[in-house]
């Protein structure tokens, strides 16, 4: 394929990048979007392909019915409570990728121009720390051995500055001596120790922030590679990558009010809620309800707000939640959903579930949009929701969470919370909520406790 018609296609492909980003920024167009930008990377590929020099078409062949196989299985069998876990995974295979790519490069190239070998230390070390944070995001998510807690040690940030330094001088060494070869093995396994180090003193409640992170990581590691192998397509789908990740950190840091930095070095969810902490805020107010007294609350109420949060997930009850909306709406009670932007495990978590259940999009309100309406609402269903609904957030400036933007629920006339138990959440801290004289628990799995209440308001007609 000639020159110009490949580079025709890549500007092509970059243009359905672009309008994938956009139409993934809301659930009514992600699915089109989606779509565009595979077609876009098929494209890509398709033009990468049509080069000259294509070394073996037998190990791109298997590489290729391997991925699609890996891929497929992925699509079909990952339920969506473990989707954050496999956008770390890939995160890391993407940095992964860069590293081996690099590596590659370096080995076989005999000419290393001053500008090829910053890209390929900067491929080496973003690439490292990539594939081996996204490792311990992946761990801390499927709490396996972190458990969600972030582990601190004495010296720990000194240790990370060190690491830092010894990847970059080793970087530098690197640029100077293309020759040396074990140094990019070297500035690998800085950087693999480095990603290690520095995500697992993060705990779960700040993963969402993370895995953003880690996906801009992914995307700078890709457009480093782009210019070690002086492809255009792969440095712009880098830095679209690398940018959007960027963007969305930043939006949500700004969620949580919490700067980077803080995300990265304070910890949060480090230690956990002691007995006696809890009993101070419960102190025996709590009180529990059924089923059939929820119903009794459900039957005066005019407007109703569910506040959907990771217990949601875990249950799969966001097609019983669309059920009792719509039995409600049956009944000409106003029902919207409540989202906060950092629920669940990664961002958008909630809305895709509740997209999934058919959830008219027009009733899925952000916390900017909804909080003002809470004061007028007679009745908030809390689903597993826990950190995001806290007023400690509000009250207590010495919290970990403090400052974080919540939903006011607690406004509300009555607020129902379905929670299996009084654990904290992602936080460490107890709920104040929890014990308010508006608020009841309905301690039950989230699928199993709306199914109840289903039941409960028809045989109450």
């Amino acid at each position: 394929m000639p020159e110009s018609l490949i580079n025709l296609c890549y500007l092509a492909a970059s243009v359905l990048f672009i309008l994938a980003f956009k139409g993934l920024s809301h659930p009514r167009t992600a699915v089109r979007a989606n779509l565009m930008g595979a077609t876009g990377m098929l494209v890509a590929i398709v033009a990468t392909l049509s080069t000259a020099g294509i070394v073996d078409w037998g190990m791109i062949a298997l590489g290729l019915v391997l991925g699609s196989i890996a891929g497929a299985v992925l699509a079909l069998e990952i339920q969506m409570t473990a989707m954050p876990q496999m956008v770390a995974l890939l995160n890391g295979f993407g940095g992964a990728a860069s590293v081996f790519v690099a590596g590659e490069a370096l080995i076989t190239t005999s000419h290393h121009g001053m500008q090829t070998m910053i890209a390929t230390a900067a491929s080496g070390l973003i690439g490292a720390v990539t594939f081996w944070g996204s490792l311990v995001a992946f761990d801390q998510l499927q709490e396996f051995v972190l458990r969600g807690r972030p582990l601190l040690f004495p010296g720990q940030k000194a240790l990370n500055a060190l690491l830092f330094l010894a990847a970059l001088l080793l970087g530098a060494l690197l640029v100077v001596q293309p020759a040396e070869a074990w140094l990019y093995v070297a500035l690998v396994g800085v950087a693999s120790l480095l990603g290690i180090t520095i995500t697992i003193g993060i705990g779960g409640a700040d993963m969402p922030v993370v895995i953003c992170l880690l996906n801009s990581y992914s995307g700078l590691a890709a457009c480093a590679t782009g210019f070690v192998l002086d492809n255009t397509m792969l440095i712009i789908a880098g830095s679209l990558v690398g940018a959007s990740g960027i963007i969305l950190t930043k939006i949500m840091c700004k969620a949580m009010n919490r700067s980077l930095a803080n995300v990265l070095f304070g910890g949060v969810g480090a230690a956990v809620a002691s007995t006696s902490d809890a009993d101070q805020v419960y102190a025996g107010k709590v009180k529990a309800a059924s089923a059939e007294e929820i119903a009794m609350i459900l039957e005066p109420a005019r407007r109703v707000v569910i506040v959907p949060g990771y217990g949601l997930a875990v249950s799969q009850a966001q097609h019983a939640v669309r059920d009792l909306a719509r039995l409600l709406e049956g009944r000409g009670v106003e029902v919207e959903f409540g989202v906060h932007p950092v629920a669940g495990r990664m961002p958008g978590h909630m809305n895709i579930l509740l997209a999934e259940a058919d959830i008219p999009y027009e009733k899925v309100r952000e916390r900017d949009d909804i909080n003002a309406s809470f004061p007028q609402t007679d009745v908030v269903i809390v689903i597993g929701a826990n950190d995001v609904v806290n007023p400690i957030a509000r009250t207590d400036s010495t919290s970990p969470i403090a400052g974080m933007p919540i939903l006011d629920v607690d406004k509300a006339r009555t607020v129902i919370m379905i929670k299996r138990s009084l654990s904290p959440g992602f936080a460490g801290i107890p709920n104040p909520l929890f014990a308010m004289d508006n608020t009841l628990m309905f301690f039950a799995d989230g699928r199993q406790a709306v199914q109840d209440i289903i039941a409960a308001v028809k045989e109450a007609a």
